[in-house]
C-alpha cells in the first residue's frame, strides 16, 4: 500500500488508516481484526485516550506491542474524565496534557508515541502552554511528533502559523468538502490532513440507502442525498471501482490529505477500506465529484 509522508515528518503513513474507534469490547476480536490490517499493508492506526475511556488504548497497545516496530501509532488526548467530572471536559493546561499524554503511553505498552495530537480545544486556550507541554513531550522522547484535531478555522490557522504541527485531524469527504478552502495553508506550512469520516456515516457506500435520514446530513437535505449518491454511484460505476473506493479515493488524490481514517469491525470491511488503494482517480472523475457535490466552508469560528 502507498505510504504518504505526514507533513514535515519523517513519518510514513499508509493511505489507508486504521480508525480504532470502531473496534469493540472484544479483545480477542480487536486482535484478528487489527492483525490483518497490519497484514494488508495498513501501518498508521489512530486511537484517542476518550475513546471507551481507555479500554480503546489498551486494547490496540495489547494487539500492537509485538508489531511496534511496524506501525506508527498515534492518539490524542486533552479530555478529561474521572471522579467529580460529569462525563468528560476539555482541560488544556500543560500538566494535565503531560499527565495524559504519560497515562496513554502506559494503555498502549510503549515508550513512545508517533503522533499525539490534541482531541479538541479553542482559541482562547492557553496557547503557549499547551505547545509547551508538546515541545517538552518531544525533547523527552515521549512523542516524535505532534499534531492537532480540529475543524475551528481560527485554531487550525494559529497552530498552523505559530507551532510545529505536522498533522490536523478534520472531518473531510465528498459530503464534507469544507477542509479543502484550508490546503493552500496547510501545503505552506507542509502540514497534513487526516480524513476521518470519509465514508460519511456510511453514506458514501452501497448501503447508504440504510443510513438515510430524515434530517439529511449537513447542509444536504434528504432528497438531495439521495440525488447526489446515486449521481456519485454512476460515476464510480464509469470509473470501474465500488462507491466507498470513489469517496477513499477523493480524499487521497488531493496532495494535502496523508491519509484517510476508516475504521472496521469486520474482515469483509477491512478489505473493503483496503480496496480503495488499488485505484487512482482521473482529473475527469474528481471534476465530476466536484461538480455534484458542494464546497461549503466553516461558517464559525472563523476570526
Amino acid at each position: 500500500m502507498k505510504k504518504n509522508q505526514l507533513g514535515s515528518s519523517n513519518l510514513y503513513v499508509s493511505e489507508i488508516g486504521f480508525g480504532c474507534m470502531s473496534l469493540s469490547d472484544n479483545q480477542q476480536q480487536n486482535e484478528k481484526i487489527l492483525h490483518e490490517a497490519v497484514d494488508s499493508g495498513i501501518n498508521y492506526f489512530d486511537t484517542a485516550d476518550l475513546y471507551q475511556y481507555g479500554f480503546n488504548e489498551e486494547s490496540v497497545g495489547q494487539a500492537l506491542k509485538n508489531k511496534r516496530e511496524n506501525v506508527v501509532l498515534a492518539t490524542k488526548g486533552g479530555n478529561e474524565w474521572g471522579d467529580g467530572i460529569d462525563g468528560w471536559r476539555w482541560n488544556p493546561s500543560k500538566e494535565y496534557i503531560k499527565e495524559a499524554c504519560k497515562n496513554s503511553l502506559k494503555r498502549l505498552q510503549t515508550d513512545y508515541i508517533d503522533l499525539y495530537q490534541l482531541h479538541g480545544g479553542t482559541v482562547d486556550d492557553p496557547f503557549e502552554e499547551m505547545t509547551g507541554a508538546l515541545e517538552e513531550l518531544t525533547k523527552e522522547g515521549l512523542i516524535r511528533y505532534y499534531g492537532i484535531s480540529s475543524i475551528r478555522p481560527n485554531v487550525i490557522k494559529k497552530f498552523t502559523e505559530k507551532s510545529s504541527i505536522v498533522s490536523n485531524m478534520m472531518q473531510y469527504s465528498i459530503l464534507d468538502r469544507r477542509p479543502e478552502e484550508w490546503m493552500p495553508l496547510l501545503d505552506r506550512s507542509q502540514v497534513s490532513i487526516i480524513a476521518r469520516g470519509p465514508v460519511a456515516k456510511g453514506l458514501l457506500t452501497n448501503n447508504y440507502v440504510n443510513k438515510l435520514t430524515e434530517e439529511g446530513y449537513l447542509n444536504y437535505s434528504r432528497e438531495e442525498l439521495e440525488r447526489l449518491i446515486i449521481n456519485l454511484q454512476k460515476i464510480a460505476d464509469e470509473a470501474g471501482m465500488p462507491l466507498s473506493s470513489l469517496a477513499l479515493r477523493y480524499i487521497l488524490d488531493h496532495h494535502t490529505p496523508a491519509a484517510a481514517i476508516q475504521g472496521a469491525r469486520t474482515p469483509d470491511q477491512l478489505r473493503d477500506n483496503v480496496r480503495a488503494s488499488e485505484y487512482t482517480l482521473s482529473e475527469d472523475i474528481i471534476s465530476a465529484v466536484k461538480h455534484a457535490s458542494k464546497a461549503a466552508v466553516y461558517e464559525a469560528h472563523r476570526e
